[in-house]
């Protein structure tokens, strides 16, 4: 059975109204693009075999995937012959349900380990730098002791904006120096988090496109030494996904599950995004949970995905 969890799954609890009106603003691209248009399709008199028919396109357009699109379509048919239903206004209501049995609450984040490591991967640009620094502030504020481990050591830039980060955020955080090895650097994190106490470990690897044989095998070898340096580590390999970049993000994810057995997912970028209907493909594909979304630039806009926010976000509802 679907369980609400509603504001965070990591006990910071967030008003209700709040927590709905963030989603809603964080998710305006996508009700006024392609869900916007929704609007006139459910305010014609009557359903019409080209109501389908517009459904249908809405929804490819909207990033649900051809698959996902039409599961869609036929339950809401069968739904409209059930329920004896002939308005095309009374297939909003029925469409939003469906999607919502789509989507899954995200898991409540449980750390057993101490430290727990939690990798970050994902693609150049996706935004996983910022992210996994919103995530050392969302962990800090709930009481987590944390450490930042800046192991992508390909791009300068990237451990600069991490140090950046950390310093405004007030978060320790060990880092390589440019061109060293990420292996090096991701055993020397952990070990300092192990004899420091931290609770949690929050390491950002480069990043890499997942079509580059040499560099997913690459990534592999981070995740061998973490566990060389802690046994069973990491007990969480989290992807980042840039939610502005549509159907291309599921190949992306397929690729990482298969290199490095992702565990979850976080949709960076949603705010920016006219392309929101991705995060139902990416569940029904994959099965994978979907922990976070980025609504916005500020370290607290980084929310647990929350189903029935994201739906009456992006149907604006």
């Amino acid at each position: 059975m679907r369980q609400a969890q509603k504001g965070c799954t990591s006990g910071i609890i967030t008003p209700m109204p709040e927590l709905f009106s963030r989603w809603k603003e964080g998710l305006a691209r996508s009700s006024k693009a392609t869900f916007g248009r929704l609007a006139g399709l459910f305010g014609a008199t009557e359903i019409k075999p080209d109501t389908w028919d517009e459904l249908e396109a809405l929804l490819i357009q909207a990033d649900l995937g051809l698959e996902t699109t039409a599961s869609v379509i036929e339950a809401l048919r069968g739904g409209v012959r059930t329920g004896g239903l002939t308005r095309a206004s009374e297939l909003q209501s029925l469409l939003e349900a469906e999607l919502l049995a789509r989507l899954d609450p995200p898991p409540a984040l449980e750390f057993p380990a101490k430290p727990a490591v939690i990798l970050l991967v994902g693609v150049n640009g996706s935004g996983k730098t910022t992210t996994i620094a919103k995530l050392g502030r969302r962990f800090a504020d709930d009481g987590k002791r944390v450490l930042l481990v800046a192991a992508d050591t390909f791009r300068a830039a990237a451990v600069d904006q991490l140090q950046v980060w950390a310093g405004r955020l007030n978060l320790p955080i060990i880092a390589g120096q440019m061109g060293s090895d990420p292996g090096a650097v991701v055993y020397d994190g952990i070990q300092s988090a192990v004899t420091k106490g931290y609770d949690l470990a929050l390491v950002d690897t480069a990043g890499r496109l997942h079509t580059r044989y040499n560099l997913m095998e690459e990534l592999k070898k981070v995740q061998r030494v973490a566990g060389k340096a802690l046994a069973g580590a990491p007990h969480a390999v989290w992807l980042v996904l840039d939610a502005t970049t549509g159907q291309n993000a599921l190949a992306q994810a397929r690729a990482f599950k298969q290199a490095v057995s992702v565990t979850g997912i976080i949709l960076a970028k949603l705010d920016t995004s006219a392309r929101g209907g991705m995060a139902f493909a990416i569940q029904r594909e994959l099965g994978l949970p979907i922990l976070f979304a980025g609504l916005g630039e500020k370290p607290e806009d980084l929310t647990p995905f929350d189903p029935e926010a994201f739906v009456k976000g992006i149907m604006n509802s």
